[in-house]
């Protein structure tokens, strides 16, 4: 199989291993390894400055992202061909390890939502604005403190998608090159991928990539949340599947609508809405039939929700390793 290590334990296992390590030290790993998401999104953000002029055309703007976007690609791709090769030599499976740790931020991202929680207990609307900053694409100055635990609770749901399922999935299927693809669109996406005047055209190619690359993984991710929602006391497995079924479809982005409904409908909230960018008042459908009025307990109940199917994630994996064993 792919990444196999030379006398050291075969991707499965390093992949069981890497989610659990994540799990448990992930918030000191954030702290300590290069995230290739960031990495990319850094890159992504110079290449904007430098290339995506407004009064260029725009054919023009939409080739130079392109452009901006097969760079990443490839920089990632060949990235994670030299893991696996050193991977297949003597004790390289280490490195195998550090990059699968380098792109599973699941922990990480976990813990950034639960500061939201903290800071909307202990400050109030104000300071849960500053929490969620970087977690949400939305007007933080203009929500209160419902608002900001509905945000919260959307990242929590799309977070578990884009910093585990994903890269896990990706591993699973095409190896370290695929993960550090995915984890690089991820960077490219938040960079560029936000719809507007700027990256309407520039960033198009970063946008329909990573709604390609993320069709699968979110379904999966919203699945998981359905099937752990019955071990989270109020929460609803039913209401988690009937909200996709019915709302995920709802969601501006092709993706996000199926972990969101899932954890909208398995927490009996009412996700996304309308909402003010500065003066604007800017229309998105309803997720979910619950209350919209959410607060800091319902954080917390999302990030049980979260952890309970990641662990899941974790079984589903080990089954897998498992499986192929017996083979």
């Amino acid at each position: 199989m792919f990444g196999m290590a030379f006398g050291g334990p075969g991707p499965l296992l390093l992949l069981l291993l890497a989610v659990t390590v994540d799990a448990v030290f992930g918030d000191w790993l954030d702290r300590v390894l290069p995230d290739p998401a960031r990495l990319a999104f850094r890159f992504c953000n110079a290449a904007d400055a430098r290339l995506n002029r407004i009064q260029r055309g725009a054919t023009d703007r939409l080739l130079r992202g392109a452009l901006v976007v097969l760079v990443v690609i490839l920089l990632a791709a060949l990235a994670g061909l030299a893991v696996e090769w050193v991977g297949g030599q003597g004790r390289g499976w280490l490195l195998e390890l550090l990059a699968l740790l380098c792109g599973l931020r699941g922990r990480a991202a976990w813990t950034k939502v639960r500061a939201v929680r903290r800071a909307l207990e202990k400050g109030g609307a104000s300071a849960g604005q500053e929490a969620i900053q970087g977690l949400t694409r939305r007007h933080v100055y203009g929500l209160d403190e419902h608002g900001v635990a509905r945000a919260a609770v959307e990242a929590a749901a799309r977070a578990f998608d884009r910093k585990l399922v994903a890269p896990v999935f990706a591993y699973a299927l095409l190896g370290v090159p695929g993960m550090l693809v995915w984890t690089a669109m991820d960077g490219a996406d938040a960079a560029l991928g936000s719809p507007g005047i700027r990256h309407g055209r520039f960033g198009l190619t970063a946008a329909t990539l990573d709604d390609a690359l993320n069709a699968l993984p979110a379904r999966l991710a919203g699945l998981l949340l359905a099937v752990a929602a019955p071990f989270i006391g109020t929460a609803k497995g039913g209401g988690a599947f009937r909200a996709m079924a019915r709302d995920a479809r709802k969601h501006p982005s092709l993706n996000m609508g199926w972990p969101i409904a899932a954890m909208a409908g398995a927490l009996g909230l009412s996700l996304g809405g309308p909402h003010r960018d500065g003066g604007v008042v800017i229309t998105e459908a309803w997720i979910g039939d619950g209350r919209a009025r959410a607060t800091s307990a319902d954080i917390g109940r999302a990030l049980a929700l979260y952890a309970v199917a990641a662990l899941i994630l974790i079984g589903l994996v080990a089954l897998l390793m498992w499986g192929v064993a017996g083979v």
